[in-house]
């Protein structure tokens, strides 16, 4: 953990801007940040910040470029920064956080002008308990992000709210396909040379006029960058020697792997986490996705996402060979100890994170897809059906199972992954539906696939 105290000498921006003198850093072009596949040009530009007055130290320069460029902007932040003086003799936090409301909204009137403002609420200082909220704001925002390019706070930058802030920011551009940038803020006041991600780094030139906006909203934060009253308590929280580091001529920010583990933290967190063992609904489920199997016995099965292994057991039972892949550890070390204690030899579970690492498997006669479709982008849902695709044999059959409702956090749902799989051009025809209030699936197989219900003929 980084311990730091913002009224205490940090690094000296001397010593930064040696070191960024000493490094070309690559020049930051929107238009040229690489993206998934099935990316469009940037449109649309959303900042995550922790506390109002984040994306200013941060971002502001950039949100001006975008704005000036024709970028659609949308500015989250997450709480209030009712906790900045928490012993002011003057300001409870409740007026705190009004004032700082109203700062942040100049602030951003300053960089992008008419541009939209979201402010959650959260409380200020817990933010690791709440980003579960955080993300799903994010990604109903953001939506298909094939066009949207996420700004949050650098998961390393050493702060535990903007380090979660950091952590939705990476989590809602991974569910939604959008391009991510990451920001430092503290970082440049307790970090040195040595610990700065070089390798990710993009610099962004402000120029004369944008160090100009930069610098008026800056001063917007006017209860962070002067003393609320003489008294003590109400001390100012950003100094020269901390602003040094958000006034020179330049923004830097790294360019990052977007990463979601929350599927990952809810299998560590509970053993069962879907109650797939427990819950009638979910063992109907397998039921049903048994009885929609167009043929008794299949050669080469994948499950593409296992988790514990409930639906992969029971496949077993009329596969050959089956692969079970799912994107948690812990939920694949699961569902192999479930295959092994119900002796499936001929069955394996595998990490990897679809659609990009879909293994190299030819001659699957089945590939189940069940409640997994919606935890993937647009784009990425594209592709990993272009990947079941080329691993289809020709008498191949897919299955689709997903819950019908809203699934809070993630932009698709199962009937819009349904509806993708419909539409592909790469797998078979649809063969057969089923849906009810809760569960759709779909069959996608030839029609001779299907079986035949007329009697074998009988001699004489």
């Amino acid at each position: 953990m980084v311990t730091f105290q913002h009224d205490v000498s940090g690094t000296a921006e001397s010593v930064w801007s040696s070191a960024l003198a000493e490094r070309d850093l690559p020049a930051l072009d929107l238009q040229a940040l690489p993206g998934s596949a099935g990316s469009r040009p940037l449109r649309r530009l959303v900042v995550v910040a922790a506390h109002p007055d984040d994306e200013t130290l941060g971002a502001a320069g950039l949100v001006a470029h975008a704005h000036a460029a024709g970028l659609e902007v949308q500015v989250v932040v997450a709480t209030r920064g009712e906790a900045s003086h928490p012993h002011s003799p003057t300001h409870t936090p409740q007026m705190l956080a009004q004032r700082r409301l109203a700062e942040v909204a100049s602030a951003v009137a300053v960089v992008a002008p008419g541009q939209h403002l979201d402010v959650l609420c959260l409380p200020d200082g817990r933010l690791a308990e709440h980003e579960a909220a955080l993300t799903a704001r994010v990604v109903a925002l953001v939506g298909d992000g094939r066009d949207c390019l996420v700004v949050g706070p650098w998961r390393g930058d050493g702060h535990p709210d903007h380090e979660a802030a950091g952590r939705c920011a990476a989590a809602a551009a991974a569910r939604t396909d959008a391009r991510l940038l990451e920001y430092p803020v503290w970082f440049w006041h307790w970090g040195t040379a040595d610990d700065a991600p070089w390798g990710s780094a993009l610099r962004l030139e402000l120029g004369p006029e944008g160090r100009e906006l930069k610098e008026r909203a800056v001063q917007a934060h006017h209860s962070q960058v002067a003393p609320l009253s003489g008294r003590p308590g109400d001390e100012v929280l950003l100094g020269d020697d901390v602003l040094a580091h958000h006034r020179r001529d330049c923004e830097v920010f790294w360019q990052l792997e977007a990463e979601d583990t929350a599927l990952e933290r809810l299998h560590v967190d509970e053993v069962d986490p879907w109650g797939v063992d427990e819950r009638w609904y979910e063992q109907r489920k397998r039921e049903l996705v048994l009885s929609c199997l167009p043929r008794q016995r299949f050669r080469r099965a994948v499950e593409v996402g296992c988790s514990t292994g409930a639906l992969a057991a029971a496949l077993a039972e009329r596969c050959d060979d089956l692969l079970a892949l799912d994107q948690s550890t812990t939920a694949v070390g699961r569902a192999r100890q479930r295959l092994a204690d119900a002796g499936l030899d001929h069955a394996r579970a595998e990490r990897a994170s679809l659609p990009e690492e879909w293994p190299v498997v030819a001659g699957c006669d089945l590939v189940v897809i069940s409640e997994v479709g919606y935890f993937l982008g647009a784009a990425r849902l594209e592709q990993l059906l272009a990947r079941v695709a080329t691993s289809l044999d020709a008498d191949g059959v897919v299955v689709l199972c997903h819950w019908r409702h809203e699934v809070e956090g993630w932009p698709l749902d199962g009937p819009s992954v349904h509806r993708a799989a419909r539409s592909s051009r790469l797998l078979p025809p649809v063969a057969a539906t089923y849906a009810d209030r809760d569960v759709e699936l779909l069959v996608l197989c030839g029609a001779d696939q299907l079986p035949d219900p007329r009697p074998e003929p009988h001699d004489g």
